[in-house]
């Protein structure tokens, strides 16, 4: 069997690995792209972002519909039908997964479907429905992701302990359900099934959820888990988990006491594992470290000069949005040119309130010893925030005293996430508060409270009373319009 002949391979098809495949082709380069599976967009796409955020938006009408009363408005008890939700859930990704392959025929990007499997430097083996097909190149892009990691000791072949992937087809309500993992993805998919009815208790070894965000951005999150969970429980690890008849039987360690229950149902989310199992790595000169993420430098180059890794299989964090960045360096330095990962990538966790940040944290700063001062804008100061009762936000400057530099930015609130790319901008740019400051918001709006934060850096934030210039939380609300 003669092999077909490519300038790139891309193996595996999601937010890296379609990003990787469209810009090269861009470049003129000829793209075969191959993926296992029949849907593209890889787990951002059919099991990961837009799934879980689909869903917490069509939760977040049922919460609102409940807490409008105070407003003069009444809804009566929603009735929720799961198949129904599912199939709304599902057409939004089949829609999305139809876009990325009309671009792909667009680009004239072949795209190939099977396991994908390299047979030495300069060859992967496809195993397609149609048979072997061997594809010969010259440089090949790994982009096969994550999946979540399921710890030995809770794997029972039992389909009511589930990971996110079985969490986001909600087949059932459960009443008691059990949450192993306080990141992102327990408490974002915690928000909806306990939404739609679950009683939840969450459990997270260290002590406190969301580790990685400053305590302060975690707070109101926090507080609302403590609101519409049954518990939240820091400092508590699962020991053993066991099937005992409908349920499953856990046994954990809450701070030093050992308590016994029973759940409906186990969502684990306690981080996830690279994909790069079973790719044939070993017949290549790609190695990986000791849990199994691919070596990548700077310029997304494995230790094999024809290879190249992007995504969550290469480690660090497991953002879409970072995949798709170090798929354009990837595709940048193959063509020629000088690029490297030096990029800021920010962060957004969809919870309730939303939390998203930039650059350099406050814990971070006082970890390593780096001199900042904080400045913060309360949302109850905010006449936006007020005209649809979400007051519980704030956001955040984290800042060179010397320079006056924007080296962070964080927020926590209602759409926290689509406010971050203007701190992600203003330290890219190597902003200073008084730029931001200077920058004129329209009011009302939530942006105002970036530019308000900045203004309280000089102690004259208009909708704010600052006692002293660069005091930490000394903003008092008076919001006037």
């Amino acid at each position: 069997m003669n092999p077909i002949q490519t300038d790139i391979v891309v193996l595996g098809a999601g937010p890296g690995g379609y990003a990787a495949a469209f810009y090269a082709a861009d470049k003129g380069k000829k793209v075969i792209l191959v993926e296992r599976e029949n849907r593209l967009g890889g787990v951002c796409l059919n099991r990961g972002c837009i799934p879980s955020k689909t869903l917490l938006h069509g939760t977040k009408l049922i919460k609102e519909a409940r807490e409008s009363e105070f407003r003069g408005i009444t809804f009566g008890e929603p009735k929720i039908d799961l198949a129904k939700m599912r199939s709304w859930k599902e057409s939004i990704i089949e829609k999305l997964s139809g876009g990325i392959r009309s671009l792909a025929a667009r680009r004239s990007v072949e795209i190939m479907t099977g396991r994908g499997y390299f047979e030495d430097s300069k060859t992967l083996r496809v195993e397609t429905a149609e048979g072997q097909k061997f594809i010969q190149f010259d440089k090949a892009i790994i982009a096969v992701g994550s999946k979540p990691a399921m710890p030995a000791a809770f794997d029972l072949g039992n389909p009511r302990i589930m990971t996110s992937t079985e969490a986001l087809e909600i087949e059932e309500i459960p009443q008691d359900l059990l949450i192993v993992g306080g990141g992102y993805i327990g408490l974002e998919l915690g928000t909806v099934y306990a939404t739609l009815g679950s009683r939840i208790v969450l459990v997270e070894a260290m002590d406190a959820i969301l580790a990685g965000a400053d305590p302060d951005l975690v707070r109101p999150v926090a507080k609302y888990a403590h609101e519409h969970f049954k518990e939240v429980r820091v400092k508590t690890k699962v020991l053993k988990m066991a099937t005992h008849k409908k349920q499953i039987q856990v046994v954990m360690d809450v701070d030093g006491q050992k308590k016994e229950e029973l759940y409906d149902r186990v969502l684990v989310s306690v981080g996830r594992a690279s994909n790069s199992a079973d790719l044939g790595l070993k017949n290549t000169k790609v190695q990986v470290d000791e849990k199994g993420f691919i070596k990548v430098n700077e310029h997304q180059q494995t230790s094999d000069e024809s290879i190249y890794a992007v995504g969550d299989c290469v480690g660090g964090v497991l953002l879409a949005h970072k995949a798709s960045k170090e798929a354009r360096i990837a595709v940048e330095v193959i063509t020629g040119e000088t690029s490297v990962f030096e990029s800021l990538i920010p962060a957004v966790v969809f919870t309730d309130p939303e939390v998203a940040w930039c650059g350099v944290t406050e814990s971070e700063a006082r970890k390593k010893g780096v001199a900042v001062t904080t400045v913060k804008f309360p949302w109850g100061a905010s006449g936006r925030a007020l005209t649809f009762d979400r007051p519980d936000g704030m956001t955040k400057l984290v800042v060179d005293p010397e320079t006056e530099r924007i080296l962070g930015v964080g927020i926590v609130g209602h759409g926290a996430g689509e406010l971050i790319s203007e701190g992600v901008l203003a330290i890219e740019m190597g902003a200073t508060v008084s730029d931001l400051a200077s920058c004129v918001h329209p009011h009302p709006t939530l942006s105002e409270t970036l530019m308000e934060s900045a203004e309280m850096f000089f102690g004259h934030a208009t909708h704010s009373f600052s006692r002293s210039q660069h005091k930490e939380e000394s903003a008092e609300p008076q919001h006037a319009s």
